[in-house]
């Protein structure tokens, strides 16, 4: 898929943007690839991808291959020189390489087998970094990099072949009965979740059922269907339209807020298909 002309401007206004961390690929000279949201190495490839941009374009191959040269020979991601390296940076990195084609590089392999060896007990991920403190409600999975990990899965020969991703699936599916904020990092399920948000890379509603309508365990489940008939209340004339976006992509023409978006438009219909089957 080639990019549309009259995407250019985004392009642009991405590109703008490829050497404010000090090092070139929106990172930091030390390789700080998920810093600086939504400008980071990792958001800025993933939106050039979303807008059309080839896996073999110079500038989508390069940021692979600086991702590659964080990864781990265990399958995990190192995405800052320094400090633990957290599932949830694993998941982002698994998610972003899938998305771009590399699902079947041996060290993606390598990555999709970690995390089937490395689940919490109710079946998703989870670090043990309790950045808001301990309590009953830390005592689950965190609920995005869950959902970022079942992303990458998609991609792969395990979808719908794997009763590990059943369970991940069920974890997620059981979130939107508890809908109280879960896991160590305390992802919960409010007013902002239900706001349709795009580009799709946040746990809100239109991601979640987005990436659960993937998956078999979940299509004919009443908690999702509930989800479902969620998102398409909020359909205007059969369209996505985008509720809430982070500010700093104002500028932005295929995620404007408040405006019908026609690529968010595109993955909705995606969800629709998957459904059928």
């Amino acid at each position: 898929m080639a990019i549309d002309a009259k995407y250019s401007g985004d392009v642009d206004i991405i590109m703008s943007h490829r050497y404010d961390l000090g090092a070139d690929y929106w990172t930091t000279p030390d390789k700080r690839l998920a810093k600086g949201s939504p400008f980071s190495c990792m958001c800025s490839a993933y939106m050039l991808s979303e807008l059309g941009m080839e896996s073999s374009d110079p500038v989508l191959s390069a940021v692979a291959e600086l991702f590659f040269t964080t990864w781990q020979n265990d399958g995990r991601f190192k995405l800052y020189p320094s400090g633990g390296i957290l599932p949830c940076h694993t998941a982002y990195a698994a998610d972003l390489m899938c998305r771009m084609g590399y699902v079947d590089d041996e060290r993606i392999q390598t990555t999709l087998r970690h995390f089937l060896d490395t689940p919490y007990a109710d079946g998703g991920w989870r670090c043990n970094k309790f950045s808001f403190g301990r309590g009953p409600e830390t005592d689950y999975s965190n609920p995005l990099p869950t959902l970022n990990a079942l992303d990458a899965f998609r991609h792969s020969r395990y979808l719908n072949n794997e009763p590990k991703l059943d369970k991940a699936v069920e974890f997620l599916l059981a979130h939107w009965t508890i809908r109280t904020p879960i896991g160590p990092c305390q992802y919960g399920m409010g007013t902002r979740f239900m706001q349709v948000e795009y580009p799709l890379w946040s746990y809100n509603l239109f991601q979640y059922v987005y990436v659960l309508s993937f998956y078999n365990r979940a299509k004919r489940d009443e908690r999702f269907l509930e989800a479902l008939s969620a998102l398409q209340s909020k359909l205007i004339d059969g369209m996505i339209v985008v509720e809430r976006i982070v500010p700093k992509l104002s500028k932005l023409s295929f995620c404007k807020k408040g405006r019908p978006s026609e690529l968010a438009t595109e993955r909705y219909r995606e969800i629709s298909e998957n459904i059928k089957h």
